[in-house]
């Protein structure tokens, strides 16, 4: 009996090697083994879906719901399509995978170019950071180019693989405000995808007839009739096309927690997110001078994972 179970604990053991799963996190994987997924990791579905529509900048109530013909401001999203050609997109993944990945929570892959950083204890290491990755030079070049992006300087990126294989997926979460600044850029490799965006403040999110959008619009003088819908019931969901670029910032950054939901994840994904410093570290901080050697280090674009 000892011995079956000792073979038994062996075989969990080297299974759970092939994710990265801890503590209530789960994938496909590790939920195989324990024939089905626990109760915790069973996420509560919100009530009330919206859309986020890029020409109003609103989200908008789904055409086969109640809220049909219904929407709120939704500010601080910004989505560039075609940000990179395909050519460009399968080139940059070729050379991601030619750098090993690290099994992450949740059934994800991570390769990270940054600082070792504990959030908890507000503590940072330069050891091992040389900067980012070759490759995404052009990128970021390309980024100065966009309204909103012109001084954006990138200190940190971390690439995250998706597979539906692994049922990969993020939890719920806002960015450490910390270290990284004001604007989190994504760009979005391979297969496109759903960003969802949840927020726990209490109280309502007062809607209003939606928008007219094109030449037709009117032009909003007339007084709109409005209903109101519980904020913490409420998501809104970003099409995120293939080789886009999402920026999030203001309320979308600070205040609405964005997630990757395994639903959405129907092939494989890859995201590199890229991460400017906050004010602390910045000219006139009380980190600045950190704050330069690490912005030295990171745009010298000689970077391996770390």
């Amino acid at each position: 009996m000892a011995a079956a179970t000792a073979v038994a604990g062996a075989a969990e053991a080297a299974h759970l090697q092939a994710c990265g799963c801890k503590g209530i996190r789960s994938c496909l994987i590790c939920e195989r083994l324990r024939q089905g997924p626990p109760p915790w990791q069973i996420s509560t579905q919100k009530k009330y879906h919206f859309l986020y529509c890029p020409d109003s900048g609103c989200a908008v109530g789904p055409e086969d719901s109640d809220f049909k013909g219904w929407a709120f401001p939704f500010p601080g999203v910004t989505l560039i399509k075609d940000f990179v050609t395909p050519e460009e997109e399968a080139e940059m993944v070729h050379l991601m995978d030619s750098d090993p990945w690290k099994l992450s929570q949740s059934g994800r892959r991570k390769q990270d170019y940054g600082p070792k950083v504990n959030f908890r204890k507000q503590k940072l290491k330069m050891a091992g950071f040389q900067g980012l990755p070759s490759f995404s030079q052009k990128v970021v070049q390309r980024m100065g180019l966009y309204p909103g992006l012109e001084d954006f300087q990138p200190v940190e990126q971390c690439n995250l693989d998706y597979s539906p294989e692994r049922g990969s997926a993020i939890d719920p979460h806002l960015d450490d405000a910390w270290l990284w600044g004001e604007r989190l850029v994504s760009l979005n490799l391979l297969s496109a995808t759903v960003v969802s965006m949840s927020c726990e403040a209490p109280g309502s999110l007062l809607l209003s007839e939606a928008p007219s959008v094109g030449p037709d619009a009117s032009d909003g003088s007339v007084v709109a009739p409005s209903r109101s819908v519980p904020c913490q019931e409420v998501e809104v969901a970003i099409s995120v096309p293939c080789r886009s670029l999402l920026v999030l910032t203001g309320a979308a950054r600070h205040q609405w927690a964005h997630a990757i939901h395994r639903r959405h994840i129907n092939a494989r994904r890859v995201c590199a997110t890229f991460r400017e410093l906050s004010s602390e570290f910045l000219p006139g901080g009380k980190q600045q001078t950190l704050g330069r050697e690490l912005l030295q280090a990171a745009l010298s674009f000689r970077g391996r994972p770390v």
